[in-house]
């Protein structure tokens, strides 16, 4: 059923982007009628050959979720993991990180619930029960989701007034926030965002699913902007523009999330929750998941965890939803080492950022180093550390 559902989103896909293109360039409306036959009689066929592919392998399918099983597995999950965070750590390490970030993190959580009168019960419980406070949430049906869209405005606005002050070297931060469209939202994540295109014509987008609004909190929903737009993925896709061609097509797992991640760490640093600390939670919960996602991606494929145990550990350890985190923890049952780039590209950053601030003192600038990092272009963690040596050498 899930492997159908996939495919008809790609072909809904490629008729609604190229049919969308075609009506804002003015071009023949032909080209969505061609763009419907292409994706039934050529990407249809070719996708119903590889669903047929995948129910063939069912059969040999077993319960455990690791890839521990397989033939060499463990020397493939250390691949996988080397190749998803462009680090040479291993399993053991990777999870110990994650066990270790995310008590440092509840540590922080801790004393803000308490400030808003959630002072009993785990850090992961009492965010449960933040998010049911009627407070955070947004007005059901059309009335909410308007109000999300407004929201996400406003948020923009103030960060952009912001970012001056992080950044010597600016860039347009040429955005459009969309709805995800109804007919994919079902099967689509809370978010996702990119940049335009090199010639500067389409702008970023920030997609947001409003199939519900009773998805999106007051407290997540400024962190999930920082991280898709602006200072996030948007923001940074501008910078691979000036980047020679292939550079700007390059693109490092690690890199790229750790700085959205590290871009939602400068929104907090710039003062965005100063006067909003139930935002501050909402951003280090944030955090805290992807550190939670360094635990369960190794215990499941290095430490023979179940899938169960995966799901748990999020409920329980970080206050997740269960339902969207079963499809969390299905991702990384079938992308081992992928999801641990982003908690281990943005600790990379900050370990950087440490040693340039002790080995320049006080010629350390904050925005020249966040220059360095992101006009450097998308890099694996090993070369940014050399980046970040020649910008310290520089200075």
């Amino acid at each position: 059923m899930y492997i159908r559902r996939a495919a008809a989103y790609i072909q809904w896909g490629v008729v609604s982007s190229l049919a969308t293109r075609a009506q804002k360039a003015n071009l023949n409306p032909r080209y969505a009628t061609d763009a419907a036959h292409i994706a039934e009689h050529t990407i249809a066929p070719a996708l119903e050959r590889q669903i047929a592919m995948l129910t063939s392998l069912q059969s040999r399918a077993t319960p455990d979720p690791g890839v521990w099983k397989l033939s060499r597995g463990d020397e493939y999950y250390a691949w996988a993991l080397r190749a998803g965070t462009t680090t040479t750590m291993t399993p053991d390490e990777v999870h110990q990180m994650g066990l270790d970030q995310l008590r440092e993190l509840h540590g922080r959580m801790d004393p803000i619930l308490k400030s808003l009168g959630y002072s009993h019960g785990t850090v992961g419980a009492r965010m449960t029960t933040l998010a049911d406070d009627p407070r955070y949430k947004f007005a059901d049906g059309d009335a909410g989701r308007a109000q999300i869209m407004a929201f996400i405005q406003d948020k923009l606005t103030d960060i952009r007034a912001r970012l001056p002050r992080a950044f010597h070297t600016m860039v347009r931060g040429y955005l459009e926030v969309v709805r995800i469209s109804p007919d994919v939202e079902d099967g689509a994540p809370g978010a996702y965002g990119g940049a335009g295109t090199i010639d500067g014509r389409e702008p970023g987008h920030f997609w947001i699913n409003l199939r519900t609004p009773d998805l999106h909190r007051k407290f997540d929903l400024p962190d999930l902007t920082y991280h898709e737009s602006i200072p996030g993925h948007v923001w940074q896709g501008e910078y691979t523009f000036h980047q020679p061609l292939i550079r700007s097509l390059l693109a490092f797992n690690a890199y790229s999330e750790g700085w959205a991640l590290y871009a939602q760490q400068l929104a907090d640093e710039l003062g965005a929750y100063d006067d909003f600390p139930a935002g501050r939670l909402g951003y280090l919960q944030s955090l805290a998941f992807r550190a939670c996602r360094l635990v369960v991606d190794t215990g499941i494929h290095a430490k023979h965890w179940t899938r169960t145990q995966g799901v748990n550990f999020f409920v329980t350890e970080n206050g997740s939803n269960p339902g969207e985190v079963e499809s969390e923890v299905d991702r990384y049952c079938a992308w081992p080492g992928q999801a641990c780039g982003y908690k281990v590209g943005h600790s990379t950053i900050n370990r950087l950022r440490d040693r340039a601030k002790a080995e320049l003192g006080d010629k350390y600038d904050f925005a020249s180093f966040n220059d360095a990092v992101v006009t450097g272009g998308n890099v694996p963690m090993t070369v940014l550390g050399r980046v970040i040596d020649a910008y310290v050498a520089r200075a």
